[in-house]
C-alpha cells in the first residue's frame, strides 16, 4: 500500500488528521505534514504505523487492503494432481490479519513446487514472490559483491549468498523464504539444498505488493528465529531502514547517498549505496 493509495482511503471514508492521529498513536501535527504533502518520505516507523490502521480501514470497508499480499488458495500443477494455483485475496474483512492467510500448506507440497516457481511459505501460508525489476536485482547483486568482497579480503568464514536460495528459517515445517541477500556466519547451518537455521544479517529489497510481507509479516519472523541484523532497503525512495534486533526494535534509517556499515561486523564493512545508486541512475531517469 502507498501514500497515494492511505490518501484515496482518508478521502473516501472522509477520516480526518485527527482520527488518523488518534488511531495510529502518531502526532497530529506528523499527520498533517504526510497528509499535505509537506513531508513526502515519512520516516520507517511513521509509515509501518500507517500501514497497519489503514489495512484495518481497508478490511472494514471489505477491500483487500489493495492486494497488498497475495495467499495461494490451494493448487500447484493440475499435471501434479495439486490442482492450479490461483491468487486469491489474503485478507477478508473482520477477522484478525494472522488468521485470514488460508489456506495451509505443507513443507512437503512446498518442496513438490515445479522449479524455478517463486513461492514462500511463511507459517504454512503461500506467498507468491513475482518476478524482480532490474532495479531490484542490480541492488541485491552489488550489495552481495560488496560483503562478498569483505569477506575473501580479511579471509571470514561467514559466506553471503543471493536469491533464490531457501531458508528453513525456524528449523521447522513451517517457514521456508527466500531473502534477496543474507550472511551466515555459522556453517552448520549451510547444507547443499538449503540454508537451516537463521542467517545472521538478512537484506530484502522491497517489491510492488510486498511492502507487509517484507516489513511486518517477515521481520516478525526474521527476530523471533535470531537473525541479528535486518536491512529493508526501498528502492522507490532511494532509502533503506537498519535493524539490530539484538540492540532494539528502532530503526536506523539510510539514503542512497550513504556507506551503511554493516553491524555484525561492528561496522568494519560498510556498503557504499552511492556506488550502487550510480550504477542504476539512468533507470530512474526513463
Amino acid at each position: 500500500m502507498t501514500l497515494n493509495e492511505m490518501i484515496e482511503i482518508k478521502k473516501n471514508n472522509g477520516l480526518s488528521n485527527q482520527q488518523i492521529a488518534d488511531g495510529t498513536g502518531l502526532p497530529l501535527g506528523t499527520v498533517q505534514k504526510i497528509f499535505s504533502g509537506e513531508t513526502t518520505s515519512p520516516r520507517y516507523p511513521t509509515m509501518q504505523a500507517l500501514l497497519r490502521y489503514f489495512i484495518g480501514i481497508k478490511l472494514k470497508s471489505g477491500g483487500d487492503a489493495g492486494h497488498t499480499a497475495k495467499a495461494y488458495t490451494g493448487c500447484i500443477s493440475e499435471s501434479e494432481n495439486l490442482c492450479v494455483a490461483e491468487p486469491a485475496p489474503a485478507y477478508q474483512a473482520k477477522r484478525p490479519v494472522h488468521q485470514q492467510l488460508r489456506p495451509k500448506h505443507t513443507m512437503e507440497e512446498y518442496l513438490a513446487l515445479p522449479e524455478g516457481t517463486r513461492i514462500e511459505m511463511i507459517d504454512n501460508v503461500f506467498y507468491d514472490m513475482g518476478a524482480p525489476t532490474t532495479i531490484h536485482q542490480t541492488i541485491a547483486g552489488m550489495i552481495h559483491y560488496q560483503l562478498l568482497s569483505h569477506i575473501s579480503e580479511n579471509n571470514g568464514s561467514c559466506t553471503p549468498f543471493i536469491a533464490p536460495t531457501d531458508v528453513q528459517l525456524s528449523c521447522d515445517d513451517k517457514t521456508m523464504v527466500e531473502p534477496d541477500v543474507l550472511v551466515v556466519c555459522d556453517r552448520s547451518k549451510i547444507t547443499k539444498a538449503r540454508i537451516v537455521g537463521a542467517p545472521d544479517l538478512i537484506v530484502e529489497i522491497l517489491s510492488p505488493g510486498r511492502w507487509f510481507v517484507d516489513t511486518i509479516l517477515k521481520m516478525k519472523k526474521y527476530k523471533e528465529a535470531g537473525v541479528r541484523e535486518y536491512w529493508v532497503v526501498d528502492p522507490d525512495e532511494k532509502k533503506l531502514a537498519v535493524f539490530h534486533f539484538e540492540e532494539n526494535d528502532d530503526p536506523v534509517e539510510y539514503t542512497f547517498d550513504d556507506q551503511v556499515p554493516v553491524g555484525i561486523w561492528n561496522g568494519e564493512c560498510k556498503v557504499d549505496f552511492a556506488l550502487i545508486y550510480e550504477r542504476i541512475r539512468f533507470l530512474y531517469e526513463e
